[in-house]
């Protein structure tokens, strides 16, 4: 964590930043987040970033007294005070402490400046093993701060060499906990459509693709894909090799990928060089 941080209406040291243990934040998991990354002291994407967060705070009924070009003045201003040439900037809305401690107040919004530390080479080289999990997320159109099933079993990836899960429920996939999943069959890219968070870079990667189609994607197509991938603000287009210890295609990591992720290489070159 930086050294400063937006916190009780005013930016401070991030050692004076404190929530009240009554927040239902806390004692409820009611919350919401966003989180997106800076390069050469510029945020990626910030617009788009800021009106998921305002959406999200207004569909889960938690007041936001600042509008979107506040929002951004105070995230210029971190990333300066910060000196935040590259890592990431993580917005947290509580849920507030409340009357009956369970319906949302006016909580507390949180900005914080981060190290990021992205996937290593070799993961974009060979990619990444996930293991499926029968599970639909709660309110999955909004960013909340509930991960407690992947957190929880997220303690044996490391030894596993697992990079993540993919949700499933009747049959038909989702998401990771963290990225959107697309695949690749017969030269024709598909991604899901429904119980999904909404990326900001899946919605760049579907404008630089011909043609995706956004549609239920069942678990058999996507053990039987040539190729797939996910796709978050973390991982940028990061390859899927391996799901339940099956190889997807031929276990490598296929050419349309591979042309992907250099377009999308190219599109934060463009954003870097905006002023």
């Amino acid at each position: 964590m930086k050294p400063f941080c937006f916190a009780n209406d005013r930016i401070l040291p991030s050692e004076q930043a404190f929530i009240h243990p009554l927040d239902i934040g806390l004692i409820r998991g009611y919350a919401i987040f966003d989180f997106f990354r800076t390069e050469n002291f510029k945020p990626f994407f910030l617009e788009e970033y800021l009106r998921r967060f305002i959406s999200s705070a207004e569909r889960t009924y938690l007041p936001l007294n600042l509008g979107l070009h506040e929002l951004e003045r105070i995230v210029h201003e971190l990333i300066e005070k910060n000196e935040l040439e590259q890592g990431g900037i993580r917005m947290i809305l509580s849920g507030g402490v409340s009357e009956n401690h369970f319906s949302p107040s006016r909580g507390s919004l949180f900005i914080f400046c981060e190290t990021l530390n992205m996937p290593p080479r070799e993961k974009y080289e060979f990619g990444v093993k996930l293991l499926s999990e029968e599970y639909v997320r709660p309110l999955p159109t909004i960013k909340s701060t509930n991960y407690t099933l992947p957190v929880r079993l997220s303690v044996n990836w490391k030894e596993q060499g697992v990079e993540d899960l993919i949700y499933h429920y009747d049959g038909i996939i989702s998401e990771s906990s963290r990225s959107n999943i697309f695949i690749v069959k017969d030269n024709k890219i598909a991604t899901p459509i429904a119980n999904i968070l909404f990326g900001i870079t899946r919605r760049n990667v579907i404008a630089l693709s011909d043609g995706v189609e956004e549609r239920d994607i069942y678990l058999d197509e996507l053990m039987d894909a040539d190729e797939a991938f996910i796709t978050s603000t973390t991982k940028r287009i990061l390859p899927v090799t391996n799901i339940d210890g099956k190889p997807i295609g031929d276990g490598k990591v296929g050419k349309i990928t591979r042309l992907l992720m250099e377009k999308f290489r190219e599109v934060e070159l463009k954003e870097r060089m905006l002023v």
